[in-house]
């Protein structure tokens, strides 16, 4: 198949990698030229412009960082999209983006899937992301070979805007759970548990999750490095905020959530891994450690 990837940043990488590998054809474009260079030794060929890598491309796919991000470049897109191609954005986005995407490119005669993606950056590269996807379902169908190469969970939830819908769910618990997995880890330690003990019991007890298991081993090797950053959760925290607001849910939790990781971004770790968090705790409780 032939495709289109815009944006290669950490997700977009591996999952343009990914489709090379399973035989797919993918014309790249990125703001950055180094990053199109990196895909293209995989075998993708760099485009000029995101116009350019989609002409010819039945499915264009897009993972961008920011909501403004998503609108200036599908505002490009939709100018010159052809008749039967679909877009699909991987991006974690306001609800009102899908929506306004789809219609652009409706206007043209091309489909629109909002698809996010789980699994961070080592999902993609192992292609196991699970992969949300809002839309028509014959639209989905003709894009499911593509989502199945980084993609072992992958699911039609809904019309446009489903996917982003369940996609910010998954966020709001990632947020909640990275927090209350740092705060939990550092009251066993300072109760005399082992993190390591910690992991290996409650990760197979009610209290487990995939967080704890991503996370505690983190706080215990003190790699921060930004696999899922701080401002990354910042921004979808943002936007889910927004959506409970204007949804009429009230969020406490989320809010006492966003604010840690306000307060650790003013502490200079925005680029650092949510997993960071964890120093919030420990300088609290007087462990604070490198």
């Amino acid at each position: 198949m032939q495709l289109a990837f815009i944006g290669i940043g950490k997700m977009g990488r591996p999952m343009v990698e990914r489709l090379i590998a399973a035989g797919h054809n993918v014309n790249v474009y990125n703001r950055s030229a180094e990053a199109s260079e990196a895909v293209e030794a995989a075998g993708a060929t760099a485009a000029h412009s995101a116009c350019g890598a989609a002409a010819d491309a039945e499915l264009v796919m897009t993972a961008l960082p920011t909501v403004d991000a998503v609108r200036a470049v599908y505002a490009d897109l939709a100018k010159n999209a052809n008749l039967g191609q679909i877009y699909i954005d991987h991006s974690t986005v306001e609800i009102a983006t899908n929506r306004h995407c789809a219609e652009l490119l409706n206007r043209r005669g091309a489909g629109f899937l909002d698809a996010p993606v789980s699994g961070g950056p080592a999902g993609a590269e192992a292609g196991t992301l699970t992969v949300m996807v809002g839309g028509d379902d014959t639209l989905y169908q003709r894009a499911l070979p593509a989502l199945e190469a980084f993609g072992n969970t992958v699911r039609l939830c809904g019309p446009i805007g489903s996917g982003q819908a369940v996609k910010l769910v998954n966020q709001l618990l990632v947020g909640i759970h990275t927090a209350a997995i740092a705060e939990a880890t550092v009251l066993g330690s300072a109760l005399g548990a082992d993190p390591q003990v910690v992991l290996e019991l409650i990760g197979s007890s009610f209290g487990g999750s995939v967080m704890l298991s991503r996370n505690i081993p983190r706080f215990i090797s003190r790699d921060f490095s930004g696999a899922t950053p701080v401002d990354l959760i910042l921004k979808d925290l943002g936007i889910i905020h927004d959506e409970g607001s204007r949804a009429g849910v009230p969020m406490p939790l989320a809010g006492m959530v966003e604010q840690r990781f306000v307060e650790a971004r003013s502490q200079g770790w925005g680029k650092d891994d949510m997993a960071s968090l964890v120093k919030l705790w420990e300088t609290g409780a007087g462990s604070k450690r490198d």
